[in-house]
């Protein structure tokens, strides 16, 4: 019980920090606090995420709600561009538009990669580039993780970027610890290092970009079930639960009456 006390206390504490004056903060403001308190943070938030609200690496901005559905179809998708992870026959999609180098964006990958193997089949995921001008490495990572998708690898980057974020994203060479990681996934490291500057690389990144664009996304992490995007107090466990939960029963009930 003391334990709990003492994780509720710092994941509040990590949440409120955000609003605090002089200036206008973001959530990737506060990594340091991160890393000094991890242990707790990482149990606090688990504990704690419908009361902590979301989890946006952001300035603070108005969240949408609903995406009307030709807005939402109206990008295309080149095959080679789309990561799903999971049953490609889901009936339900979960988008989710990150940035590798944001914290929030690493802690709702986590409970995501959870979901899908909690709802399998049922459930698959994409995942949407969208790294932030904030961020110095953010675009190097998206890079690196599809040169690495170009050799049939994307999530197992995906995972190590992640995984892997207090580390590059402080280093002063990012190019070289992307290349150590392609290296331990096995990758062909030639090749791997000519995709990365490699118009074809940038051009998937650009039409994740514009994909976006689209859907009127302007923070990461975004996601969207289906056409719907998550609404700030659903932006948690239980609420993604909830609303995957009605799309499924939804597409059931779809099923059932042809």
């Amino acid at each position: 019980m003391r334990r709990w006390k003492r994780n509720r206390k710092v994941a509040l504490e990590f949440y409120e920090c955000r609003e605090s004056p002089p200036r206008q903060r973001n959530l990737c403001d506060y990594a340091p606090f991160m890393k000094r308190h991890l242990p707790f943070v990482t149990a606090g938030v688990v504990a704690l995420t419908a009361l902590a609200g979301p989890l946006l690496c952001q300035t603070m901005r108005p969240s949408r709600v609903t995406i009307p559905g030709d807005q939402a179809a109206s990008a295309k998708r080149p095959a080679e561009s789309v990561h799903i992870r999971g049953n490609s026959n889901a009936t339900v999609t979960l988008e989710e538009f990150g940035d590798f180098e944001c914290p929030s964006c690493k802690n709702l990958a986590t409970f995501l990669d959870q979901m899908v193997k909690e709802y399998h089949p049922r459930v698959r995921l994409i995942f949407r580039n969208f790294p932030l001008p904030m961020h110095q490495h953010a675009r190097d990572a998206a890079l690196a993780a599809e040169a690495a998708g170009l050799q049939g690898r994307y999530w197992e980057m995906h995972d190590m970027l992640y995984r892997e974020q207090p580390v590059w994203s402080s280093s002063n060479d990012v190019r070289t610890l992307f290349i150590s990681y392609a290296e331990t996934l096995g990758l062909d490291l030639h090749q791997f290092k000519s995709d990365m500057e490699s118009d074809k690389v940038r051009g998937h990144i650009e039409f994740d970009q514009a994909r976006a664009k689209s859907l009127g996304v302007e923070t990461a992490p975004s996601l969207f079930v289906g056409k719907r995007e998550m609404d700030a107090n659903d932006r948690n466990p239980e609420g993604v639960r909830r609303l995957v939960d009605e799309a499924v029963k939804a597409k059931s009930s779809a099923s059932e009456k042809k």
